[in-house]
């Protein structure tokens, strides 16, 4: 005869629960695409093609979130954004 052995085990489950903050860049009528586009590329390190994209969506839309991350890293990059003649908020 055998016997049947159930083992319960616990597993601990671990969200990562953070509070993601947005870089939104915001459209206005002075920088051209190129600057927009190399500031992103400098300054978030997007590739050419992600700048070039958020330039497009930024222009046609008039906004669009550039980085997500944490507070403490989105600051420094926010305020580069910005010191570039750049419209950009932490959201």
């Amino acid at each position: 005869m055998s016997t049947l052995t159930e083992t319960l085990e616990e597993v601990l489950v671990e969200e990562a629960i953070g509070v993601n903050n947005e870089i939104v860049l915001y459209n206005d009528d002075v920088n051209t695409f190129d600057h927009v586009i190399e500031s992103l590329v400098k300054i978030c390190d997007h590739t050419w093609e992600q700048a070039e994209q958020c330039a497009i969506l930024v222009h046609y839309k008039g906004q669009c979130t550039v980085k997500t991350g944490e507070l403490p890293k989105l600051k420094p990059q926010c305020a580069s954004l910005q010191d570039a003649g750049l419209s950009a908020a932490i959201i």
